[in-house]
């Protein structure tokens, strides 16, 4: 029944040879990899004037000169990940630059802030989702935890069939919120510039004058709360593979394309907040706010917040593509479990997306589904990756010395200066926010890394063929318990049978005439081969068996095989209905692992299947 159901959600599994059709050209890859940044213009234009009304709505007419600092940042930002792309083609952005030249402990670092950076895009993207249909049905405002952990759910199934067709389902919301920021600026601004609309004077002078009058400290805050419009710029870099052929080029073209929109759009709609006033509040959103100023209450106002609110929940996507990527390439270093490098059934990485789902639903509860108690969290680890990444095309550019190296080395030299500036920034201006908290997760993140790598580096010491292999077999005993006399037991002995060794049958008398019963019930059944009975004053079962086990372990070399034997019952709920020994002693026999230093212990159950 599981198996019909994840068929149903999930899909029938993909061979192996269809991976290439998996690839996405740059019309789909712009709608997967960009609607995180590009959605972030729903809300960063409001998170700059949320600090600038700290002061008094005075302070608003601000907003365009921060909003024009972020957007140059954006720039600059944009033409250092261009020339990534270029140099890693394979993809892996920020980890993998920083892998090959700062260091391991660098590209860890790296790699901890951006999987922190795509569970948080996740919460943030869904709860700005959830908070815009809000806007538009505020009686709904009250289940918004609920609606935003099902929008999860659902985007997690999506990603969960396939990539490409995660494209094609996400890419028409995409480009319709596109159209619909256009049209609205567009059309914002043709009211204004005609009179249609009535507002406030504003000149350029009163914004200089007011943001010369405002103190560094807050404008740095504003400033530091609109760079989450730079959120998911570098997942193109990540995600270079995911293009068809030639990648680099697609990925290159993507990326430009992707920037200009997010520019041009972040701007017009900064503009269009500053020229019509608007103050943020409690309630509705800002791109609400516009909306109803330039359009009223009618349906294309219900355009654009759906569309606003489809954007802002497929923004996940983009970190559903880029997380499981990055995880298995960190993975495939050994910093995180294996299981994290597995292509599933539909050639995705199934594991990472389950992983990133969980930690984002686990957000989205704690924090209420509430943007702005998420956001203080989230530059920080986009700009610890962003500069070490253009840190490490410095070095690179360094190391090659190809012909224009200086030229791009200078242009990933004033990226790495400035974003590293902007970290320092938002880290003093958010860290009592909730920016340490980010910090703090990078570190753990980090040590976690080192003890998973540390275990496998073990592991795969102690499983070397460095020393002479295999140890000569001494002796082979195989022991087979049994407390009843069955069907599944005499399938059991069978198979013991076909092995050499010596074969010792062994019950414990916990039950003293059970035991007695069983021993004259065996002694009809199997009169050639004898029951060993052991004692058990306190009816303990699993101790006798241990010490009568690791009683024919004496030097390495020394073989004990522990069959057991075991029924399986036709329905899941029927289990509970048996006491589950077989279970109870493999758990209890692989807890006493720590004593097998030098012997070799083989357990295997032999099962018997129940048909009804």
């Amino acid at each position: 029944m599981f198996e019909q159901i994840r068929t149903f959600l999930i899909g029938e599994p993909l061979p192996t040879a269809q991976a290439h059709h998996e690839r996405l050209g740059r019309a789909q890859a712009l709608a997967v990899l960009s609607s995180d940044a590009l959605s972030s213009v729903a809300y960063a234009t409001e998170e700059i004037l949320l600090v600038l009304v700290t002061v008094g709505t005075g302070a608003l007419p601000a907003s365009p000169l921060v909003a024009l600092a972020i957007a140059a940042l954006l720039v600059v930002v944009v033409g250092s990940y261009h020339q990534t792309i270029h140099a890693y083609p394979t993809g892996g952005g920020a980890y993998s630059v920083s892998r090959e030249n700062l260091g391991t402990n660098a590209s860890l670092v790296a790699g901890a802030a951006l999987l922190i950076d795509y569970v948080l895009t996740v919460a943030v993207s869904i709860s700005a989702g959830i908070a815009a249909i809000t806007s538009a049905f505020p009686a709904l405002l009250a289940y918004r935890v609920v609606l935003a952990l099902v929008a999860l759910l659902l985007v997690t199934i999506v990603n969960l069939r396939g990539l490409r067709e995660s494209g094609r389902l996400f890419a028409m919301p995409t480009y319709v919120f596109i159209v619909t920021v256009f049209a609205l600026i567009v059309v914002g601004t043709v009211r204004l510039a005609t009179g249609a609309i009535q507002e406030p004077p504003h000149t350029l002078g009163e914004s200089v004058r007011v943001f010369g009058g405002l103190s560094l400290f807050l404008i740095l805050r504003a400033f530091a709360s609109g760079c989450t419009a730079l959120t998911g710029v570098e997942a193109i870099s990540n995600g270079v593979t995911v293009f068809r052929k030639p990648e680099a080029d697609n990925a290159a073209k993507t990326l430009l394309w992707m920037g200009g929109l997010l520019v041009t759009m972040f701007l017009g709609l900064t503009f269009l907040a500053n020229r019509l006033a608007l103050v943020p509040h409690e309630g509705e959103t800002t791109v609400s706010q516009i909306a109803r100023e330039v359009l009223g209450g009618g349906a294309f106002y219900y355009v654009v917040q759906v569309s606003t609110t489809l954007i802002l929940l497929l923004a996940a996507n983009t970190s559903f593509s880029d997380f499981p990527r990055l995880a298995n390439l960190i993975a495939r270093d050994r910093f995180l479990p294996s299981q994290l490098a597995h292509v599933g059934d539909r050639l995705v990485f199934a594991n990472g997306i389950q992983v990133l789902a969980l930690t984002a639903a686990v957000l989205i509860v704690l924090f209420g589904a509430q943007t702005h108690a998420l956001i203080p969290l989230y530059a920080v680890g986009v700009f610890v990756s962003f500069t070490l990444s253009q840190a490490g095309m410095v070095r690179h550019w360094h190391t090659l010395q190809t012909p224009g190296w200086k030229r791009s080395a200078l242009l990933n030299g004033v990226g790495a200066l400035t974003t590293g500036l902007v970290l320092v920034v938002v880290s003093v201006t958010k860290f009592t926010h909730g920016a340490w908290i980010t910090f703090l997760l990078i570190g753990i993140l980090v040590w976690l890394f080192h003890r998973i790598h540390r275990h496998y580096a073990v592991v795969s010491e102690q499983l070397s063929l460095a020393e002479a292999w295999p140890v000569p077999i001494h002796s082979h005993t195989i022991v087979v318990p049994v407390d009843t006399l069955h069907r599944g037991v005499v399938k059991a002995i069978g198979y013991a049978q076909t092995i050499r060794g010596d074969l010792k049958v062994v019950t414990v008398a916990a039950d003293p005439p059970d035991t007695d019963a069983l021993a004259a019930e065996w002694a009809r059944v199997f009169p050639e081969l004898p029951l060993v009975v052991l004692p058990s004053p306190y009816r303990s079962v699993i101790e006798p068996l241990i010490t009568y086990t690791e009683s024919f372990v004496k030097e390495p070399g020394d073989y004990v095989t522990l069959i057991l034997p075991e029924f399986v019952p036709a329905h899941w709920w029927q289990h509970g209905l048996h006491n589950q020994t077989a279970r109870i002693l493999r758990r209890a026999l692989y807890a006493t692992r720590h004593d097998w230093a030098e012997r070799y212990h083989i357990i295997t159950g032999v099962r018997f299947f129940l048909n009804r």
